[in-house]
Order: structure tokens, then sequence, then C-alpha cells
């Protein structure tokens, strides 16, 4: 059977042209997320910038670590603690000692990222001065690149008096030393010009860390931030590749399956020839090996090609850092070859399976029209993953709610459920296709009924991508919306004021305007052990508990936000320990060891719900946020004009900074979004290009029937044009249909955790990309048919 195979192939190569597009789209597709995905894995090792030259820096704490019977676990502190004064004495006696100070600086017509040093440490970065002079009185400064000229004067008054030439990972503000210990009074490293063994002597069980070498690069601002990007980005190429991976199995097996079934009638004569149900088997198995292992190497050789691109997509969007690349592992081509291969032979073998068992009479009389709407195997197959979707989304409701909100998971869990509706969708043709007027819907609807499974065929594609638009684009919104509900919840305060400069704020000044109430608060974290082996940290407030309820609204379930106290913690039920007047071991932001009574309990929500402490457990941190009410009978815009008056803040109104504080889509999600999206309309746009055009074909005897009896070109055209309209309405209400389905999952799951359930159905995008997919349908049917009308029937 395999020259019967090679005959068939040379015969109806254009029958086959749609999956070997289809599939080596995939195959690419693969190839392409797989090499991102291995890029993503491991970063460069970066060399020292700032201390480049120091031969050595002495570091204070910033590292918490925890002992558990598992080994020991560790954390970023919040709050980094600065070399203790001890220390920093023995080590003076063992060479010059010059402390590094590090804080954000604002400058009109300046880079946004400015920061500023003590012009002592800029000679270990190697800045040479080149123009001016070095800084020497606390009104002057030295500033790196060219944004401002010697003698200019910045927005808080200082004047340039020298110039260095930028080196590329920083913009760097210089005072005098002097002036950058009153700006920033905390220094958290330190250069020791002397012997590295004696540093090590001197600083041991301080807690401190001594950096040499290559480890100085962990001295420099942001030392994991490329590990940090390779794992948004490996969230991100995985999700996508996720995606790419269903959608490429979903459409190249329905598409050889949709293939082979149309050839029932060849079959047939196969059989009534005297092939056996083993030979049509591997007849229909050899054309789709053969298939593909050319589409698959097609679509390595496009993957190979697309991945470069990419990796400088992403590098232009400002989505990675500038040295990644993608390309050069091997593993992504095996994988999406063999995947790609797999999905061709198992696309082929269920419709061969059925062509095999069918007696020749019964194949031939088949070929016209569909028997019944669903095979035992489909019905039991959608059965079963229906009812699997459905207890998944029970037991994690049940269970933990609160990851049906992850972005991986409202991304993820459509695929089920798609996948049933897919299998199923034959069933449910009849009910829902229209009954059109005139003689047109009749024919639609008659063409559609008699061919439930090719009709459900060509719905899926359309099917697949109006459920993924709906459920990724409403979850994000939805949970959007419920955020900005629970900050609109949270806030009372009339003003809410922040530092505009960066730094802390000075919260005397703002406790002094006439007719304000001011309750400061600091960002902090507090970290805990969860099942004595997960060391977890979590946002935290510290807050003075006796102005708290004047600004803030909280959405307690249990104990009283007054029972806060130097002794006590505000936890959210997320805790694994959360039950008022237990007591909890923490650790605070500056790795400060402490056991806390819980003294309320906030629902968990959206997860913005953090801890709340007093200013005693803020370990270190500085107040950067104070919420202000007016007192009863004083003047609102005086008080505004009085927090206004003070240096360095930045007023909101209470619904300015509830509407500055709604989430917002950024680049890397709207990247994720287009991925994806993206991927399932170009599948939609070659799976209707395929089944239409094939189906176009056989519509060649009843097209020239119609001519015969006497119907117009455009009579025939509107035809088809509706048919295939009809066919992409039934794939959107179904897409609706699941998209309905995973927005009441996720707004149960807002509900168990108690937050705000505004469901958001995004119609603006599914009226597009339904549009688009009837575009694309219309296209596919109107030319081949437009095509089979220029012949002129036979009588």
């Amino acid at each position: 059977m395999l020259s019967v195979a090679w005959c068939t192939l040379r015969a109806r190569w254009a029958s086959f042209v749609g999956s070997f597009v289809a599939l080596a789209v995939g195959v690419g597709l693969l190839a392409v997320m797989g090499q991102a995905l291995a890029a993503s894995t491991k970063a460069p090792v970066r060399s020292p910038e700032r201390f480049a030259a120091a031969p050595v820096v002495v570091r204070g704490q910033d590292t918490l670590r925890v002992d558990t019977p598992i080994g020991a676990r560790t954390a970023q502190l919040a709050s980094p603690r600065a070399v203790p004064d001890a220390v920093v004495a023995a080590l003076r006696a063992l060479g010059p000692v010059t402390e590094d100070r590090s804080f954000p600086v604002r400058a009109a017509g300046g880079p946004a990222d400015l920061v500023g040093h003590p012009w002592s440490v800029a000679r270990f970065a190697s800045y040479e001065l080149s123009a001016g002079r070095a800084p020497r009185t606390d009104g002057e400064v030295v500033v790196s690149g060219e944004w401002a000229a010697v003698g200019a004067r910045l927005s808080g008054g200082e004047r340039v008096v020298g110039t260095v030439r930028g080196l590329g990972f920083e913009d760097a503000v210089f005072y005098t030393d002097a002036r950058a210990a009153q700006l920033s009074p905390l220094s958290q490293q330190l250069v020791v010009e002397a012997d590295a063994a004696a540093v090590r002597a001197a600083v041991a069980g301080s807690g401190a860390r001594v950096l040499t070498g290559d480890e100085r690069r962990l001295a420099d601002a942001g030392p994991g931030r490329d590990a940090e990007a390779l794992t948004a980005l490996n969230a991100l190429f995985g999700t996508a590749g996720g995606v790419t991976a269903f959608v490429s199995v979903f459409v190249v097996a329905s598409t050889f399956a949709f293939a082979v079934e149309r050839r029932r009638r060849e079959f047939g004569l196969l059989r009534t020839a005297g092939a056996t149900p083993a030979q049509v088997r591997g007849t229909v198995l050899a054309e789709a090996l053969a298939v593909g292992v050319l589409a698959s190497a097609t679509g390595c050789a496009l993957g190979a090609y697309g991945a470069p691109w990419l990796g400088e997509a992403v590098v232009d969007g400002g989505l990675a850092p500038r040295w990644y690349t993608i390309g050069g592992a091997v593993w992504p081509y095996h994988l999406a070859f063999w995947t790609g291969l797999v999905v061709a032979v198992a696309g082929a073998v269920a419709a061969s399976l059925r062509a095999g068992r069918t007696a020749p009479a019964q194949a031939l009389r088949e070929a016209s029209a569909d028997e019944r709407a669903l095979t035992w195997g489909r019905r039991l197959c959608g059965t079963a993953l229906l009812l699997a979707a459905g207890a998944a989304a029970a037991y994690t409701l049940l269970r933990e709610p609160g990851e049906l909100l992850h972005r991986k998971t409202y991304i993820s869990r459509p695929m089920l459920l798609i996948t049933a509706v897919a299998l199923l969708a034959p069933a449910v043709v009849r009910p829902l296709t229209p009954r059109l007027p005139g003689t047109t819907g009749m024919l639609v609807r008659a063409h559609a009924v008699a061919g439930v499974r090719r009709t459900a065929a060509v719905a899926a594609p359309v099917l697949v991508t109006v459920a993924l638009a709906g459920s990724l684009l409403g979850a994000t919104a939805t949970l959007n919306g419920a955020r900005a509900a629970e900050v609109r919840e949270r806030t009372t305060a009339d003003f809410v004021v922040t530092s505009d400069t960066g730094k802390p704020l000075e919260t005397a000044a703002l406790g002094r305007v006439p007719g304000a109430v001011a309750s400061p608060t600091a960002g902090t974290s507090v970290y805990t052990l969860e099942d004595g082996v997960a060391l977890v940290a979590s946002e935290a407030r510290a807050v003075d508990p006796a102005l708290l309820a004047t600004t803030v609204r909280l959405p307690v379930t249990a104990g009283r936000l007054a029972d806060l106290d130097d002794a006590s913690i505000v936890v959210n039920e997320e805790w694994a320990e959360h039950r008022v007047g237990e007591t909890v071991r923490v650790w605070l932001g500056d790795g400060t060891p402490r056991s806390l009574r819980i003294a309320a309990v906030l629902a968990t929500g959206t997860g913005d719900n953090g801890v709340y402490v007093t200013a005693a457990n803020a370990g270190g941190a500085g107040v950067d946020r104070v919420d202000v009410r007016v007192r009863p009978g004083a003047d609102a815009g005086a008080v505004a004009a009085g927090l206004r008056a003070v240096d360095g803040v930045r007023v909101s109104s209470g619904a300015q900074w509830v509407a500055d504080a709604e989430p917002r889509t950024d680049s890397r999600t709207r990247l994720g979004t287009f991925l994806v999206l993206g991927i399932a309309l170009l599948y939609t746009g070659l799976f209707l290009a395929n089944t239409l055009a094939m189906a176009a074909g056989e519509r060649g005897r009843a097209t020239a029937a119609l001519r015969l009896a006497g119907a117009t070109g455009g009579q025939v055209l509107r035809l088809a044009a509706a048919e295939a309209l009809t066919v992409v309405g039934l794939g959107a209400v179904l897409g609706l249909a699941v998209t309905a389905v995973n927005l009441a999952g996720t707004a149960a799951a807002l509900h168990l955790l108690a937050a705000p359930v505004t469901v958001v159905v995004p119609w603006p995008a599914l009226a597009w990309t339904t549009a688009a997919c009837a575009l694309l349908a219309l296209t596919a049917t109107l030319i081949p048919t437009a095509w089979t009308l220029r012949r002129r029937p036979a009588a």
C-alpha cells in the first residue's frame, strides 16, 4: 500500500497542502518557543560595575537565612542592615574605608532613574572627569552623561561643577561625602582598601558579607535583575509555549482527521477493489507519516529562522536584557519534530480505523451524509473531558480558590473545556443551527445538518480562538476590576501624600498642617516559615493603630484592628496560621526575629490585603505614604494647600489615588496576550482556509446542480457565504459558552475569597475576533467557489 499512498499524495497533493502548512507552522512555533525557553534558563555572570576597581567590599546583612529540617532557606531582606559601627571601627584600623550610599535623585530634564552617590566612590567604577572639577561644597555636584553641562543648575538648586563619561549601567549624580551622608544617613556597604583575609576576620560573626573578585557585582544595584528578567521570560514563553502546543495539536489533529474523513468514498472504492481494512489503515498512516516527516522538517527550519527574530523583538520591546539572544539549543528541535510527527499520525489514526472498519457499500452510502453525530469513542472522550474539567474547577474552588486567579491558571484552564466542547460539538449542530428565512436559509441549514461532523470540524478553530480571547481577556479584566474595587473600598482618606523624591517622608511637617489628621505608613515585609520548611515573604505596612481606622477600611473577618500593638500583627486568611490569639513566629524586614500575637484577620481578597504591623516592627523601613483625613469643620482646600507646601511631597486626592492605583496591563502581559491570541488566530486562518477550500471543492456537483436549476452565480456565492458565516457563528456561540463557564469560575473564586465580583466580558475583543474569523472564512469559501463558477455546468 505504500505505492498507493505515494500515488495518492501525487494525485491529491492539493488536499494535503493545508495539513502540511498547519503542521509546519505548528512545529516551527514549538521550535521557537522551545528555543526561547532554553535561552531563559540561565543568566550570564555579570562583571562588577560600580566596584570594579575596589579591592574589598563589605556589605551589611541583606539576606535572611533560616535553618529548616530539609536545609537552610534564604530570602532577600526588604530592609538590608548597615555594617555595624564596631565593625566599621575595626575595618578603619586595617586601612582606608570609603562608605557608599545610594539614593534616588529627581532633576527636571534629567533621566528618570537618576541615583546619587558620594564622590569618593566614583573612582572605584573608574569614573573620570571629562569636564570641570570635583564637588567641594554641599551645593555642588558632578553628573554622568551629557544631559547637563558644567554650570547648569538642577531643580534642587545644586550647581553642576563637573561631568563624567557615562558607563552605561547607571545615571549618577555625585555629591560631596558630607552632603550624601545628610541625604542618605544609612550606609549599607563600604569599600575597604586592605587585605581580604584580615577584613574577613574583622567582620566574622557580624552578619556582614565580604565581597571580592566577581562577587563584588553583588554590591551593584539590582544584582539579581538578570535572573528576575529571565524568570519572567520563562513564565511568559512557558505559557505561550503551552498554548502553542495545545492549539497546534488541536488544529493539526483536526486537520488530518478532517482530510481523512472527507475521503470515505475513496476508501469505499478501495474496499470494493479488494483492499483489506489493514491495507486502508496502512495507506492513510503512510500518507500521514510522509506529510509529517516533510512538514516537521520544514517547521524546524522555520523555527531556526524565527527564533532570533523573536529574541530581537523581546529585547527591543524592553522585556529582556540587552544580552538576551535565542538560539543554539538542540533539544527544542527534537521535541518539535517528534511532536509534529506524532500529532500527524495520531490525527489520522481515529479516522483511518473507522474507515477500515466500514463495509464497502456502507462507506459509499455514508459519503453523502453523516448518519450519527457522535461516534461512541468521541462521545466517551468528550464526556470524560467535560467531567474532568468540571471536577478540576470544583476541587480548586473548594480547596484553593486563589489558584484560579493566577495568570497561568486562567490561561491554561480553558483548554480542557475547549477540547471537551469541540469533541461534543456535532451533537449541538442541529439545535444551534438557525432556521434562516427563504430558500437560501433552508439550503444552509440542510447542508450544515447533513454533515454535522464536517460543520463541527470547521467551527472548531473559531471555538478555540473565541474561547481563548474571551477567557483570557475576560479573566484579566475581571481581576483588574476586582482589584480596583478593593482599592476603592479600602481608601477612605481625603488625600494621600507620597514622596516626590523617592526618599522617606518627613512626617512631622505634614502632621502640623492645620485641619489634617495624618496617618503615616511604611511599606515593609515580614517573613514566616510555613509548614516548617517554606520561607514565605509577605508584603506588610507599618501603621499607627490609633489612626489606621480613620483613613483605611479593611475587610476584617475576625478580631479588631484596635487591638494591634507592638506585640501583635494583623494577617489575612491566606496565612497557614490565622486564628485570633495565636502566636506566630516571624522575621521583620531587617531580619529581626519576633513572636507576635494575631490581633485581627483580613479576608484574602485578590491577594492585595497584606499584613499590618506597628512602626516598632517596621524593620527599618521609612515612611513612604501618609493618608490624610480632613478634620470636621476644616477647609479641604486649605488642608491641600498646606500639604503641598511641604517640600518633597506629592499630594493626591483620594479619588485620584484610587484612579492611579488601578491595575493596568503591562507590556509583558500585552506581549503574552498577543502571542496567545495571535497563534490561535493564525491557526484559525490556516484551518478555515484548508477545510473550507476542500468543502468548496466537494460542493462542485451541488454547485453545478444549482446552476442547472437556474441559480445565478451571485446566488451561489451568497449561499456559500451564508454557509460559511453560519459555521463561524456556531463556533463563536460555543466559544462564548466556554468563556461564560470560565468567567463564572473566576467569579466564584472571587466570591469565596470575599473579593468584589464584577464579571467583565470583553465584548469588543470578542466582536473583533469573530469578525476576523468571519473574514477568513468568507475569503476561504468565496475564492474557490468563484473559481468553480467559471466552468460551465454540464447538462
